[in-house]
């Protein structure tokens, strides 16, 4: 997508979406915490890596979901 392309956005998603969504991330999220944990007691820097890289993704995911419902205390994701 080019900078001069407007996405073409339906704006129908429910806020039950909106959570579920967050849910599943909030999930995912402690999914790779642990995969992190096991790949450190196997010593597998690689697993460790990949885990990282995705949690902390997810921590994003996270935090923009949670801006998006407007949760008190959660500051706009991109400051």
């Amino acid at each position: 997508m080019s900078a001069d392309t407007t996405p073409n956005r339906s704006y129908d998603r429910s806020w039950e979406e909106i959570e579920e969504m967050l849910n599943r991330a909030e999930i995912k999220r402690k999914e790779w915490k642990a995969w992190f944990e096991e790949c450190r007691k196997n010593e597998d820097r690689d697993g460790m890596k990949e885990a990282a890289r995705n949690h902390k993704a997810l921590d994003g995911v996270v935090k923009t979901l949670r801006w998006t419902l407007g949760e008190e205390g959660v500051p706009n994701p991109l400051d």
